[in-house]
């Protein structure tokens, strides 16, 4: 696999989206990577969907409404502002 590294990259000369993504300052300077993601072969995704482990909660009706199932189980850590609960 090749990859394409920049080193001691301005931060301030980045794209806008990737510098929102960082905390360090304009004035600071970082190294970038760029590497191909290797891309799933159709034998790859079968073997995933053949795994008797996939979906294996598909049926359960509590769990139809992914979001609202988490947001469920977490209620009860977070208070509605989303601060943490004391315990």
């Amino acid at each position: 696999m090749n990859a394409v590294v920049f080193e001691h990259v301005p931060v301030a000369e980045l794209p806008e989206k990737w510098r929102a993504r960082l905390s360090q300052a304009g004035s600071a300077t970082v190294t970038v990577r760029i590497e191909e993601e290797p891309q799933a072969t159709q034998a790859q995704a079968e073997d995933f969907a053949n795994d008797p482990l996939f979906g294996m909660w598909r049926d359960r009706e509590d769990m139809a409404d992914v979001a609202g199932y988490v947001r469920k189980l977490r209620a009860s850590r977070f208070n509605d502002d989303g601060s943490r609960r004391d315990s």
